[in-house]
C-alpha cells in the first residue's frame, strides 16, 4: 500500500497534468504509472525527476536497452520491487530476451557478490586498476 495517495489525472491539478501529459506523450502510453502517480504529491519532485529521467534515458553513448538493463541490475541490487517491474517491461519492450535478462541478473548478482567480500577484506586496490590523473 502506497504511504502517500496516487494522484489520478483526472485529479490532478494543472502542473502536475503537464508532466503527466509529457509522459504519455514521450513513452506512448494511455496512462501514466503509480510511480508518477505518487510523485504527484510533490509537483516539483515529479517534474525534477521526469526531467532528469528523459535526460538520463535519452539515446546517446548507450543505447536505450543497455540503459534499460543497466537500470534493471541497480534495481534488483537495490530490491526495489517496482523498479524492477517497471524496467523489465521497458527492457522486454525494447527487445531484450529472457535470456539477455536471466544472464544480466546472474552478473548483477556476482558483483554483489564479489564486491561483498572485496569490502569485507578490505582488499587494496592493484595499481594496475587505478586510473591516471
Amino acid at each position: 500500500m502506497a504511504t502517500v495517495p496516487l494522484i489520478e489525472y483526472e485529479d490532478a491539478p494543472a502542473d502536475v497534468r503537464a508532466v503527466y501529459d509529457d509522459i504519455m506523450r514521450s513513452r506512448d502510453l494511455k496512462r501514466v504509472n503509480n510511480f508518477w502517480k505518487a510523485l504527484a504529491n510533490h509537483p516539483p519532485t515529479l517534474k525534477r525527476t521526469w526531467e532528469s529521467l528523459k535526460e538520463v534515458m535519452a539515446d546517446g553513448a548507450l543505447d536505450p536497452l543497455v540503459k534499460e538493463l543497466v537500470y534493471l541490475a541497480v534495481s534488483a541490487s537495490n530490491a526495489c520491487e517496482y523498479c524492477i517491474h517497471s524496467h523489465t517491461a521497458a527492457a522486454r519492450k525494447l527487445g531484450a530476451s529472457e535470456a539477455m535478462i536471466g544472464e544480466l541478473l546472474a552478473v548483477a548478482a556476482m558483483a554483489n557478490e564479489t564486491n561483498a567480500l572485496a569490502n569485507g577484506y578490505q582488499v587494496p586496490v592493484d595499481e594496475g586498476f587505478k586510473v591516471a590523473q
